[in-house]
């Protein structure tokens, strides 16, 4: 018998939004957090619900996601071997019975496991960049993992083509089951300044005239700020009258941070440079800089590198991930390759002796990025993903006509 059209509404009603968990290491502040943030922000609440489970810890943002009511759980990992995490894992999930789980990167591979044994049947995995010990891929023992846990993987995404690309031709991941999603970036937040730069940094620290090289991220070893310091002490160590206007900011904390903070140091460049650890005004950050540098030894699609244009600033960065794919060589910044820092000095030159070629630079980069990289787009990729896994049940299709 079929059902009328007041009992369809009512089963429509009454059917809940599908409850995705996504699995990641841990939620602190740094870009691939601050992407996750926004990618629950932008999907809208009736058709998916949202759940974090993180293997370490998390700091403030639940505040953030309170509106949404995003569960977030900690399963307090310890460092090295912890096989009590996988029991706690395995509990989280079967008390939150999800739809669907979203793994990410390696960290969160061996949680695809765990969720088919928890009766997870929908599973996503993503890949948002390598760590320092595996910067290639191409580690033996974690190649036989992925290959390992491949096929109980419903769909792939990598944030770019580099990492697509790896993941067909090294993890064997079939090509219908890989998606390519690029990041998206909050283009009204990151806007470009109004006037003239704030006076940021400690007393001395900025001048009329000054120009602002900065960097933001994690300080740790694959981010390798170290390099860019070295470019910058080279620079203000050479006679040219422009030089003297530079100043280094590089916002973000770690372990690295201590290292760099000593290189300028026994410099005498300290007054030069101003190394704040982690801020809550990343935004206004951006727009007290002249040019944006990342440094790294590798990355997925550097979010930063994507604040960065949005805010309207030339980048120089390391020729390595997905750095190739949004940063266009003469049009939208520079790329050198790494560990150089007498190319990176170079490259930081040209835009100090030559303002202007920073402002071009620095508006195709912010049109780029409204044109490719908008949260809406990046919301719609993953869902379209959900959707095909999920197939679309009748709520969700009825939600997509009355829109």
């Amino acid at each position: 018998m079929k059902s009328t059209p007041a009992e369809q509404n009512m089963t429509e009603s009454l059917e809940q939004p599908r409850l995705v968990v996504h699995l990641i290491h841990q939620l602190d502040a740094g870009g691939f957090e601050n992407g996750l943030i926004n990618l629950i922000r932008n999907m809208p609440p009736e058709r998916y619900r949202h759940a974090i489970v993180c293997l370490k810890d998390y700091s403030d943002f639940e505040s953030q996601l309170q509106p949404r009511g995003v569960e977030i759980i900690s399963l307090n990992k310890r460092e090295g071997k912890d096989f009590g995490h996988y029991l706690r894992m395995f509990k989280a999930l079967r008390a939150l019975q999800p739809d669907l789980i979203h793994t990410r990167n390696l960290s969160g591979l061996e949680g695809q496991l765990v969720a088919a044994l928890a009766g997870v049947k929908l599973r996503v995995h993503g890949e948002h960049g390598r760590d320092m010990f595996d910067l290639y891929g191409k580690r033996l023992k974690y190649q036989l993992l992925r290959r390992l846990l491949r096929p109980l993987i419903g769909h792939f995404i990598a944030v770019s083509a580099d990492l697509e690309h790896w993941l067909i031709d090294n993890v064997g991941a079939e090509p219908q089951r890989v998606s390519q999603i690029a990041n998206g970036v909050d283009s009204i937040q990151f806007h470009p300044r109004l006037g003239p730069p704030a006076a940021v940094g400690p007393a001395g620290f900025m001048q009329d005239n000054a120009f602002v090289i900065g960097s933001v991220g994690r300080m740790v070893d694959v981010k390798n700020h170290a390099t860019l310091v070295e470019a910058f002490l080279r620079l203000i160590a050479s006679p040219h009258p422009s030089h003297q206007r530079l100043r280094l900011l590089i916002v973000g904390d770690g372990p690295a941070r201590a290292e760099c903070v000593d290189m300028l140091t026994r410099a005498g460049a300290s007054h030069r440079a101003w190394l704040p650890g982690e801020r809550g005004d990343i935004p206004q950050m951006l727009r007290a800089m002249d040019l944006f540098v990342l440094p790294s030894l590798a990355e997925g699609s550097s979010n930063t590198i994507l604040e960065a244009m949005a805010t309207g600033l030339p980048v120089v960065a390391t020729a390595v991930g997905g750095n190739t794919e949004l940063v266009k060589p003469g049009f939208t910044g520079i790329l050198v390759p790494p560990k150089s820092p007498e190319l990176m000095a170079a490259a930081i030159a040209d835009y100090c002796r030559i303002p202007e070629m920073g402002g071009r630079h620095g508006m195709r980069a912010r049109s780029q990025v409204i044109a490719h990289h908008s949260l809406p787009a990046m919301a719609r990729g993953y869902m379209a993903v959900y959707d095909a896994l999920t197939n679309a049940s009748p709520c969700t299709a009825a939600q997509e006509k009355r829109a």
